[in-house]
């Protein structure tokens, strides 16, 4: 994910509707000095499916043109309120001013989304895993709170890799939160497990996770045959892009094939973050 600054050709022209909201900030949560979250009002005629992704933005300062950024929407598509998981890049030509937004401010929002990291552009399975590192959590905060994921799949497993504990945003919720949730709190309580691993510091789970695929420790912590099986698990990646290549090819030493919405498949990776 890059910041990227609007073209001249989408920058609102005169007698054309703009191209993206303007929205209200709801609220902000700082996790670390780099990674912070926030939410803002859900557009009434906004439409996604959980795991998308949307343009981001604030508008251009002096005049200049908006600066944009892909986002993976981290609500669930029946949320009433949108949420968005951000690094914070001191000099970035975006987050180095969205990172100081407060509640009230307004934010630009694309009126499209799009994305490949949702359940349609997967085949029928029994186990899905969400396997994402840093900020590639946010879509799985959106589809781990789908009804439609747990009456797809009898398990879900969502796997973060992060270098300090400090990093594990969204551990909480994972761990204890998302089973007080009115809507899946049962059904996360029975069929999802979260799986955090850090790489630079001491931790129950330490290094990175396609070193413990590779290992096995992965399928030993969570008490399953070793190795990905074809017939019956899924996943989905975000994140870096050398964990995306990395276990993207593991996977397919295993048997399973990538899928897309044109041909869905055995697993997915969001295109357009790592190329």
């Amino acid at each position: 994910m890059t910041d990227a600054a609007l073209s001249p050709a989408a920058a609102k022209a005169p007698g054309k509707p703009s191209p993206f909201n303007e929205l209200e900030v709801l609220w902000v949560r700082h996790w670390t000095d780099s990674l912070f979250s926030f939410g803002v009002r859900r557009p009434e005629d906004f439409r996604f499916r959980s795991g998308e992704f949307v343009m981001i933005g604030l508008p251009g300062q002096d005049g200049g043109k908006p600066v944009l950024r892909a986002y993976s929407i981290a609500s669930p598509c029946w949320a009433e309120e949108l949420e968005f998981f951000s690094i914070k890049v001191a000099d970035g030509p975006l987050t180095s001013r969205l990172q100081k937004i407060q509640p009230g401010d307004t934010v630009l929002m694309g009126k499209k989304p799009t994305g490949t990291l949702v359940l349609d552009a997967l085949t029928g399975g029994e186990r899905l895993f969400l396997i994402g590192t840093g900020t590639g959590l946010a879509p799985w905060l959106s589809v781990a709170r789908d009804p439609e994921t747990y009456s797809r799949f009898g398990h879900v497993y969502v796997i973060h890799t992060v270098r300090g504990v400090a990093d594990l945003a969204y551990r909480d919720f994972f761990s204890r939160e998302i089973h007080e949730d009115p809507l899946i709190g049962d059904e996360a309580k029975a069929q999802l497990t979260y799986y955090p691993t850090v790489t630079r510091e001491d931790f129950e789970n330490p290094g990175r996770i396609t070193d413990r695929i590779k290992s096995g420790d992965f399928f030993r912590d969570l008490g399953l045959p070793e190795g990905f099986d074809p017939a019956r698990d899924r996943a989905m990646l975000c994140g870096s892009m050398a964990m995306i290549k990395e276990v993207g090819e593991l996977l397919e030493t295993y048997g399973l094939k990538e899928g897309s919405n044109a041909e869905p498949a055995d697993y997915v990776l969001e295109r357009a973050f790592v190329g």
